[in-house]
């Protein structure tokens, strides 16, 4: 089974219809433990839906019509309340299967049960489960799998997971997205899907935005995957440069011939599960664009600034999303 409708929250379209798209945000997102705090910090269900439908519908109002959820199992991923988002809203929710890399994911469970046996069969079980039946009792399909590695590897847990998701690709042709640390190991996260035998016009190799050395950029390019510049708007932090250094890089990289590889997102969090954050007030102005219409407010007018042209950005933000889900 290769499959070219996708799966969104509310059901399968064709990828013709997800029009403009944000390929890596989040609705909500919690790192693992948040779960334990629930006593003090309760999920606040209705919140996040107003949230999310606050923020979705300033997006379609700037066209977009597709909101890609990089949630992973171990990150707070809440596939009933996108639905509810989505029919709210009218805009398209996308949810993942796949787990986070090994330091801030869901490891410890899975590195547990690697001491019984090999994980790697239930893993697979899981993802492929996750995409064509749907995630626990809900129905809802993931439409994506998500995946991670640390900074500077690709661990033996990590490869376990990218392992399973590229076999799962391979049978349903569900796309890969990916998660890099700190500017890291987008070539060797590319080479070994491939080599897994994932095809590269599914994967999507992330925060490529966090290194701006062409040739990282370049070595990863080379295997024919796409490359999501997501984390725009987040600077100062996490390992990620400022957007005046970014925009320079990523429109050197348009208009040498690669605007038909990359994609453009912010992974923007619209709630926070847990207790809420206390941001120092040092680090507010790093963050000061880093919400989801910064893509038309900010990073569009700048691109067009460095002479990228409008056909190149709507081959970005639309056309790229499309021929990803439909292996093109």
């Amino acid at each position: 089974m290769n499959q070219t409708k996708v799966n969104t929250v509310t059901g399968q379209i064709m990828p013709e219809e997800l029009g403009i798209t944000l390929m890596h945000e989040h609705i909500c997102y919690g790192y693992p433990g948040w779960e334990g705090d629930q006593t003090i910090a309760p999920l606040d269900r209705e919140s996040v839906i107003n949230n999310g439908v606050e923020a979705l519908l300033k997006l379609k109002a700037l066209g977009v019509k597709t909101y890609v959820d990089a949630t992973a199992n171990d990150q707070g991923r809440q596939p009933e309340i996108y639905k509810e988002i989505a029919e709210k809203s009218g805009v398209n929710i996308l949810c993942s299967t796949g787990y986070y890399y090994e330091e801030e994911g869901g490891s410890a469970y899975w590195n547990f049960r690697s001491t019984l046996g090999d994980i790697s069969d239930e893993l697979y079980e899981l993802f492929y489960t996750e995409v064509t039946r749907g995630i626990r009792d809900t129905g809802i399909k993931a439409g994506v799998i998500k995946v991670g590695s640390s900074k500077g590897e690709i661990t033996e847990y990590e490869k376990r997971i990218f392992l399973a998701a590229a076999r799962v690709q391979k049978e349903t042709g569900v796309p890969i997205i990916t998660h890099t640390t700190e500017g890291s190991m987008g070539p060797e996260q590319a080479k070994l899907l491939v080599e897994a035998g994932a095809d590269p016009k599914r994967i999507q190799i992330g925060h490529m935005s966090d290194n701006l050395d062409i040739n990282y950029q370049l070595e990863t390019l080379k295997y024919g995957v796409y490359v999501s510049w997501d984390r725009m708007g987040l600077q100062g932090l996490a390992g990620c440069p400022m957007d005046e250094q970014r925009y320079d890089v990523l429109a050197e990289l348009i208009k040498s011939g690669h605007a038909d590889k990359i994609m453009i997102a912010h992974d923007y969090i619209i709630t926070w599960l847990g207790r809420p954050l206390k941001i120092p007030e040092q680090a507010l102005p790093l963050i000061a664009n880093w919400y989801p219409t910064h893509l038309f407010e900010h990073v569009i007018p700048a691109l067009k600034e460095r002479g990228v042209t409008d056909e190149q950005i709507h081959t970005i933000i639309a056309d790229n999303p499309r021929r990803l889900f439909a292996g093109e």
